[in-house]
């Protein structure tokens, strides 16, 4: 405690040294960028005004190799074409890819970074399968994700840089149904009604980078839920969402209703009992500097 009458003056801890100089004496760019010029305009918006809305991918795994021991992903059928739909409404140049092996993938991947972006407002990558730890599953094997969204940063794409770049991730982030833990090994491969079923594994990877918007079916720690004939809770929902509001509402509050409509779902048909009644709530890490609107584009 200091003594009455004296000025204290506290001692800046490492978090906030300053940033390092050049021969040139200017800091490094984070500490450039921000000065008294900065404008906090929370109604600022990403240019939507290019030629083209942009490139959308979609990777759908529903069968993986065995060796893997994976069950398949019946109604992932349903969440792809689905998706191709509501994104072709907004704009988008869709590809999408059933199936790929991990080198087919990341052929896929590396051909969308190094193309050039400049004339799109955004980019979008979705991928449709099973989940673990920090990586997600193509047919023959696992692909880490922040090897993904590296591509994309601006040291890598420039095209890219200062836009928006969509990941979402429909998999599981956890081994728990809220309190009961559901088996992995539930498979669905004679679908004869649509029952609920979920994908297998963990993912809790939040990847870092400016202008990033990464979208989870489930929160970290939690099974993802998906119906074997109509698709998944998540994807459902954002696609519903899509529809209604794509081109009218800020995509944060867009992904905020898609949240509170899957978490009014709960597991009705499932073989293990212990699931009945069981509810998922999706999240999203928004790393966006701007609003974003994918309002209709100018013909």
């Amino acid at each position: 405690m200091s003594s009455p009458g004296k000025t204290t003056s506290g001692r800046v801890e490492n978090d906030s040294k300053r940033a390092p100089t050049d021969q040139g004496g200017h800091t490094e760019t984070d500490g450039f960028i921000y000065g008294s010029s900065f404008s906090m305009d929370p109604a600022e918006e990403y240019n939507m005004g290019h030629k083209r809305r942009g490139l959308a991918l979609i990777f759908n795994q529903e069968n993986f190799f065995w060796h893997l021991r994976l069950p398949s992903r019946c109604g992932t059928s349903a969440d792809g074409s689905n998706l191709v739909q509501r994104l072709q409404e907004l704009n988008f140049e869709v590809q999408d890819y059933y199936d790929l092996k991990v080198e087919e993938v990341l052929d896929k991947i590396s051909d969308a970074a190094n193309a050039n972006h400049s004339d799109a407002d955004c980019f979008v990558c979705v991928f449709l399968s099973h989940g673990e730890s920090d990586h997600i599953f193509a047919y023959n094997g696992k692909i880490f994700i922040k090897d993904i969204v590296d591509l994309f940063k601006g040291d890598k794409c420039k095209s890219l840089v200062g836009k928006p770049k969509i990941f979402i991730l429909q998999a599981c982030r956890g081994d728990k149904h809220d309190e009961p833990v559901v088996p992995m090994d539930v498979v669905d491969n004679q679908v004869q009604e649509n029952e609920v079923v979920v994908d297998a594994g963990v993912v809790h990877t939040l990847p870092a980078g400016a202008d990033f918007l990464m979208c989870y079916s489930v929160a970290e720690g939690y099974y993802s839920h998906r119906e074997t004939i109509n698709g998944s809770w998540y994807i459902q929902d954002l696609c519903e969402a899509f529809r209604k509001f794509g081109n009218s509402v800020e995509i944060t509050e867009l992904l905020t209703l898609v949240n509170r409509k899957v978490s009014t779902r709960s597991v009705g048909n499932c073989k293990d009992r212990s699931a009945i009644g069981k509810k998922q709530v999706p999240c999203f890490a928004s790393m966006l500097t701007k609003k974003l609107y994918l309002r209709p584009k100018k013909q």
